[in-house]
């Protein structure tokens, strides 16, 4: 029996579309639904790890303080007296007492004497902690464990056996309640007077940011949900409207067929006509794709330039807080005068500058150039190592440079910097990739009287891909799936070929791919115009 018939044409074409397009929408809104998910449980895990490590962060900085401190006061402490050490005692433990930190009132400071650091049923006396003040004199054991039966004082014990310090995290009761909350502590061993220095933060708080996020999430996919019902309801009308309209077309079609030939006819004279118009069109089109995906480059490359920023500064960062620390213990122990103010002050004043060079440095890394000019190679980079030099040094991985003399070229400088940028940045994942110990990166400058070659070579392993040049194409790389865009060596290769006619070339060897830029020594052509 024949199921399509010319009366039936229209409801087939009507049902078949809307099976289609519900089934997709189904489809998508799913995926769509649980991407979602997946996207806010790797945000909150990511957030309750950077949570934690803030807070290993303060509680450490924390007791080297009051360490530093002790040293300070023993330094300042005359010992020929027979009470000098126990007044000292006295003092230090009673300042301790009443430490708060972090602007909580349950963020205090404990401390443990050691008897034995085997541990047992006695290993040490609570000397001080404000938020069992009934346990202080009184012996502990390492048997203790919390309410998730976790023996955290074994755990810290061995770990400062081995190290001299530890983090734990166990559940605790919180200050003046009942409630048992989770707690992370960071424990110190002071061998000078053979106490224990810890301190702990409770890490319940960012269960509060998770709920609202959560809630935000909810909000967030119901009006999500709502918006889809609504589309696929638009988009189903469309359809319906378009389907009647085709199955009517298709009969009419079907009953006047010599006058849709002679319609067909006329609409390809038609095309014809417009056929230029058109491809000028596609043309541009084309265009303004290749400027979305320049965009698109710089927005990657910001990305990485704030995580080089952020490289560049940890260290000074680290030194202004010891030196405000610094300047805070002596100001409480009115031992701050003026010669230690200048210090201080002309320090962290070295300081400061050196992280302004370092944003003067990506600010003119991202300047635009608007015409050619001429510029050293050396110089381009140099400028480059002092913004990702760090990054790719904090690998363990080894930066040669092999530049026995200067070149000049003319050119766009930042263009030039951020193709160098580029390869030096995917020499350093290509070797961390291989998990290769010992990695290297080789940069060298060659040139004979016509051409300059600069050649950036890694020992990570060499390119896969085959045939080697298709990793200059769109969207190819050889990178997971949500590491990498696979533009970065395609933008590369438009700024070298099409900007500075020059030539981006790869090959593997030794163990790993050498990329090589050749540029024209004396570039002659009218300084002027734009980059891509």
């Amino acid at each position: 029996m024949k199921i399509i018939k010319e009366s039936n044409i229209s409801t087939i074409i009507i049902v078949s579309t809307i099976f289609i397009i519900s089934s997709l929408m189904l489809f998508n809104g799913y995926f769509f639904i649980s991407k979602q998910y997946e996207i806010l449980q790797a945000q909150i895990e990511d957030t309750k790890k950077t949570f934690v490590e803030n807070k290993r962060n303060v509680l450490k900085r924390e007791v080297d303080a009051i360490i530093e401190f002790i040293e300070f006061k023993k330094s300042r402490t005359n010992f020929t007296e027979p009470s000098a050490l126990e007044a000292l005692h006295h003092e230090v433990y009673d300042w301790i007492r009443h430490i708060r930190y972090g602007g909580q009132e349950h963020n205090y400071i404990f401390v443990y004497q050691v008897e034995h650091m085997s541990g047992g049923d006695k290993f040490a006396k609570m000397l001080i902690n404000p938020n069992r003040p009934d346990l202080e004199g009184e012996y502990i054991s390492d048997a203790y464990t919390d309410e998730n039966g976790k023996a955290f004082r074994k755990i810290f014990l061995q770990d400062i056996h081995e190290k001299g310090y530890s983090f734990v995290e166990y559940i605790y009761k919180k200050p003046d309640s009942n409630i048992i909350r989770p707690k992370v502590s960071y424990f110190k061993l002071y061998k000078e007077w053979n106490i224990i220095i810890a301190a702990g933060a409770y890490t319940d708080d960012i269960d509060k940011e998770i709920d609202i996020a959560k809630a935000a999430f909810k909000k967030k996919m119901e009006l999500e949900i709502t918006s889809a019902i609504i589309i696929f309801l638009l988009f189903a009308l469309i359809a319906n409207t378009f389907a009647v309209m085709l199955g009517k077309r298709i009969e009419r079609f079907l009953n006047t067929y010599h006058k849709q030939v002679q319609q067909k006819t006329l609409e390809l004279e038609n095309l014809n006509k417009t056929l230029e118009s058109r491809v000028t069109e596609e043309i541009k089109k084309n265009r303004e794709q290749e400027q979305l995906l320049i965009q698109k480059s710089k927005f990657i490359a910001l990305g990485e330039m704030i995580s080089n920023i952020a490289h560049q500064w940890r260290q000074p960062l680290s030194q202004l807080s010891a030196l405000l620390m610094t300047l805070k213990l002596k100001y409480n122990m009115d031992k701050l005068d003026k010669t230690a103010m200048e210090i201080k002050c002309v320090e962290a004043e070295n300081i400061v500058e050196y992280m302004s060079h370092t944003i003067d440095d990506f600010r003119n890394f991202f300047m635009p150039n608007k015409d050619k000019k001429m510029f050293s190679i050396q110089t381009s980079i140099d400028d480059v190592l002092r913004i990702i030099a760090m990054s790719i040094t904090n690998q363990e991985i080894e930066i040669e440079v092999n530049i026995l003399h200067d070149e000049f070229i003319i050119g766009y400088k930042s263009e030039y910097e951020q193709v160098v940028l580029n390869l030096l940045s995917n020499a350093k994942d290509a070797i961390i990739t291989s998990g290769r110990q010992g990695g290297k990166i080789t940069i060298s400058l060659e040139s004979d009287e016509q051409m300059v070659r600069l050649s950036i070579e890694d020992n990570g392993g060499g390119i896969k891909i085959a045939p080697i040049e298709k990793i200059f194409e769109p969207y190819v790389s050889t990178k997971e799936q949500n590491e990498g865009t696979g533009i970065g060596l395609y933008m590369a290769k438009l700024i070298i070929e099409k900007s500075m006619r020059g030539k981006l070339e790869v090959r593997n060897e030794n163990g790993g791919a050498i990329f090589t830029i050749e540029l024209e020594k004396g570039f002659k052509e009218t300084l002027g115009g734009s980059p891509l």
